[in-house]
């Protein structure tokens, strides 16, 4: 993904990477460990906080949206954001240079569907085809009403996270400290 963000970027585009704009930064590295039942709404409130930052750049700042649909089955949050994009009528471009497919060499038809089967294989031509993408821009689609408390759930997340120094809070902590901190929050209940 940071590959593909490079490319647009060095063709002029502006990009987002959710692992690496958005609050995922922040919390990636607990991402693998068991949450300790006190802190089960804590983590339930920062799911809903990265669905709706990610849902807000996705649906009011970005003007396309690229999916690598690379791996043997794609990641299931680029399977949300590819459908959100759908579902509100933004340019969407999917790219994959990985052979791997579940389906006799074939990804699922309801996700390559989505770009009505044209799926971009070479990294350097996902410039062109986020511009052809643009150019086709159908009108917006209005968003339920629950996506629209998220994206503006998420808008304030972005305020905030806009006036943090650039790596505020993305400290990579230790495993043993990340450790010691689930120990005790464990130890606590």
């Amino acid at each position: 993904m940071s590959a593909i963000a490079s490319v647009l970027e060095a063709a002029g585009f502006a990009t987002f990477l959710p692992h690496r704009d958005g609050l995922e930064a922040y919390v990636l590295r607990m991402a693998g460990m068991p949450t300790p039942k006190p802190l089960a709404p804590l983590r339930a409130r920062i799911d809903m906080a990265i669905f709706s930052l990610d849902a807000f750049e996705l649906l009011e700042r970005c003007a396309a949206v690229v999916c690598n649909l690379n791996g043997r089955v794609p990641d299931e949050g680029m399977i949300v954001e590819a459908s959100l994009a759908y579902a509100a009528a933004r340019p969407l471009v999917l790219f994959k240079d990985d052979m791997r497919a579940p389906f006799a060499g074939h990804d699922n038809s309801m996700l390559t569907s989505l770009a009505k089967g044209r799926i971009i294989n070479k990294i350097n031509e996902i410039p062109a085809a986020v511009r052809e993408a643009l150019s086709r821009k159908t009108a917006r689609c209005p968003l339920s009403g629950e996506l629209m408390e998220a994206v503006a759930y998420g808008r304030r997340i972005s305020s905030v996270l806009e006036r943090l120094p650039r790596e505020a809070g993305k400290k990579r902590w230790s495993d043993e400290v990340l450790s010691r901190v689930m120990e005790e929050a464990l130890t606590e209940q």
